[in-house]
């Protein structure tokens, strides 16, 4: 009988943990999503998409003076950002989040993505966005010491569901593939992987740029 009595007390003390558990992570949930609309609001209005996630992905294609190549990028909230003006515009809010840049037919570089936004506040509609895409770092780099990691800065201003951007001339670093991004621009609009593999599989070979 004490075994039984102890089996049920067991059992109650698992389900209230359970309980407690979930109830955590919704309050966690609700937490999160009040730090977000007290400091970001823009970000459940990206590319006049109702984005309740708190993520935008766009694809499009990164023209280049060595040539063409299809990109992905998904982005969200941060806390870091810049603190200075660009263009007369305030930093309102930073991003973060991270890229697939097709070089070749089928052979794809990760990137993580990081920067700022200017203008926006209530929605993304007419703000200025700019980011980095670096390298995702590799044991290698650890053993290497130094920044040896490619990256290429981008910047552009929404129009409506549209990111335009280009590198404005700024500094690039090549990446591990041998491409170096200069003279970019893209136009990205919202998309999923499947369109960004279909782009990256039907893409004309192209050698890199050294």
């Amino acid at each position: 009988m004490e075994r039984a009595g102890y089996s049920l007390s067991v059992g109650a003390q698992r389900k209230q943990r359970g309980r407690f558990g979930v109830s955590g992570l919704i309050a966690c949930l609700f937490a999160v999503y009040a730090v977000v609309v007290a400091l970001d609001p823009w970000a459940f209005h990206m590319g006049e998409r109702w984005t309740p996630l708190l993520y935008w992905t766009g694809t499009g294609k990164l023209v280049t003076k060595r040539g063409t190549y299809p990109l992905i990028v998904t982005l969200f909230p941060a806390s870091h950002f810049s603190r200075l003006h660009l263009d007369g515009l305030r930093p309102t809010g930073g991003i973060q989040g991270n890229a697939l840049l097709c070089t070749s037919r089928g052979v794809t570089q990760y990137l993580n993505l990081s920067g700022t936004i200017y203008g926006g506040w209530r929605s993304t509609d007419g703000a200025l966005m700019e980011f980095r895409l670096l390298e995702r770092r590799t044991a290698h780099d650890a053993f290497a010491g130094g920044n040896k990691r490619g990256y290429f800065d981008l910047f552009g201003y929404w129009h409506g569901p549209q990111l335009r951007m280009d590198d404005r001339g700024e500094w690039s670093k090549k990446i591990r593939s041998g491409l170096r991004v200069e003279h970019a621009s893209v136009s990205l609009e919202w998309g999923g992987k499947a369109d960004f593999d279909a782009a990256c599989a039907s893409m004309t070979s192209l050698a890199p740029g050294r």
